[in-house]
Parts: C-alpha cells; sequence; structure tokens
C-alpha cells in the first residue's frame, strides 16, 4: 500500500535579521506562508531503506542519508521506500529540502519539532501561516490570516545560503514594526507586509544579479501590490488581489522569460 504526502514551498514574506549568535546561527524575525505548489512524497513497504527522486529538479538530489528525507525517516521510524518527486528548484530560498523533511515527519506522525534537522524544519512541519523569531525555533501561528494569491518566480540560479548572509554587513537589524496578530483581510495583510522588509535581498542581488531582473519584472506587472524576495533568493514573489491577475502576469512572465521557473499560487 502506497500513501502520499505534500511538501509546500516556504515563502518568507518578510525576513529581518536581527542579530547571531555566538554559534553562528542568525536570529531572525520573519512571517512565513506556504504555497499550494511543491514536492510530492510517496511512501511504501520495503525491506530497507531506500529514496528514488524524479521530477524536474531530480539531478543532483542525494539518494543516501545526505538527503534529510532520509534522515527525518530514520527520526520518525520508518523503514521503507521513498518516492519524492522534486517539483521546486535547489538553492531556491523556499525550503524544498526542509520542508520534504517536515513532510516526512509530519506523515509519520512525529510527535518533536524536528529542529535537529535544520533550524527551518519546524515551521515546515507546521505548513501553516506563522511568525518566526529566534533562529526558527519560536513560531507564533497567525491565525485568522486569509489565503493570499502570489506569483514566484526563480531565474534558474542556485544561491548559497552561506553566502548570502556572508554579504550581509549589518548583522543587527530592528524587528517588524507593527502586530501581524489579529490581521484578517488580504488588504490589511499587504499593508502591514509593505512596512517590513527582507535584510537578504541587498545582498543576494550582489550574489546574483538576475535577482534584480525578476524583481523589476514583478513589479512592473499589473496589479502588483507587492514584489520582494523569499528567504535568500533566487525565488521572488508578488502578490495580486485576484486568481486572475496572478494566472495572467504569470503567463506573461513565461512567455516573456522561457528559462524562468514561474509558478502561480496560494498562499496560507
Amino acid at each position: 500500500m502506497t500513501s502520499e504526502a505534500f511538501a509546500p514551498a516556504k515563502i518568507n514574506l518578510a525576513l529581518h535579521v536581527t542579530g547571531q549568535r555566538d554559534d553562528g546561527y542568525h536570529l531572525l524575525d520573519s512571517i512565513v506562508m506556504f504555497a499550494d505548489v511543491g514536492d510530492r512524497l510517496w511512501f511504501s513497504k520495503a525491506e530497507d531503506m531506500a529514496i528514488s527522486v524524479a521530477g524536474p529538479f531530480a539531478e543532483g538530489v542525494p539518494v543516501d542519508r545526505r538527503n534529510l528525507v532520509w534522515r527525518a525517516a530514520e527520526l520518525a521510524g520508518f523503514s521503507g521506500a521513498i518516492q519524492l518527486e522534486k517539483n521546486l528548484p535547489h538553492g531556491a530560498g523556499i525550503g524544498g529540502g526542509s520542508s520534504d523533511a517536515a513532510a516526512v515527519l509530519r506523515h509519520c506522525g512525529y510527535a518533536g519539532d524536528g529542529a535537529v534537522l535544520g533550524a527551518d524544519v519546524p515551521v515546515c512541519k507546521a505548513a501553516k501561516a506563522q511568525r518566526m523569531q529566534g533562529i526558527g525555533e519560536v513560531l507564533t501561528p497567525l491565525s485568522g490570516w486569509p489565503s493570499l494569491h502570489a506569483v514566484l518566480v526563480n531565474p534558474g540560479v542556485e544561491i548559497s545560503t552561506p553566502e548570502v548572509f556572508k554579504a550581509l554587513n549589518q548583522k543587527e537589524n530592528s524587528e517588524m514594526s507593527g502586530d501581524p496578530m489579529g490581521l484578517s483581510t488580504a488588504e490589511d495583510v499587504i499593508a502591514f507586509l509593505k512596512g517590513q522588509r527582507n535584510d537578504l535581498e541587498d545582498p543576494a542581488q550582489s550574489v546574483a544579479p538576475a535577482i534584480t531582473s525578476v524583481l523589476d519584472t514583478l513589479n512592473g506587472m499589473p496589479h502588483c501590490r507587492l514584489a520582494r524576495m523569499s528567504g535568500s533568493g533566487a525565488t521572488c514573489f508578488a502578490l495580486m488581489d485576484t486568481a486572475k491577475h496572478t494566472a495572467e502576469a504569470a503567463q506573461t512572465i513565461a512567455t516573456e522569460h522561457a528559462d524562468w521557473w514561474v509558478r502561480p499560487c496560494v498562499l496560507s
């Protein structure tokens, strides 16, 4: 018998870097939502642990313990065959590997937060709108937040997160302004997000100038309410008012930039 799990793309709608600990971990204040696009996993019985990988971004994905999926399965006590469909680009700032691992933990009913696997795994295990603080271990659900329409765009550039943090000159920045709790309309959420920032956006653009082109393109789309980079990049997003506007923007961008990864989605 085969069972299935979904690993949604993690989108950082705002990401403030507020400090750095002595052990090197960066302190963050971030708003995270999850898309209805992502990777998929199938689980089946087998005598020995095994991972197979398919999908548009399968190339280069390890099929041994180097893969977080394998380590998550070990942590959750699962031993069998896992088929992973990689639909999300690598090194893209949308939590692909962490979300895959979190999907395994959720599927297997693992009670812990999975932080031992990485700082992004706890928020990915929650897989719903959250304020994420500390090094990722302090999570506050944003209950009542509405779904948001968005276009995700990646220019086909894989970015090293440590390289982006290295390019960040100021490590101690302010936390988010205002209170994200209690917002219930897309209008209010977008207004709140406009008052925030992604502190990694400028250093990421210095590492990968293609991000600037993506942001310029998104900002130029009709009905774009907010364009910003997610995480450490290179994926960027544009928030739109309606599904129709989102689909139209995605089609236009995909036509003009055939080498870019473009997906319309709903964030929740």
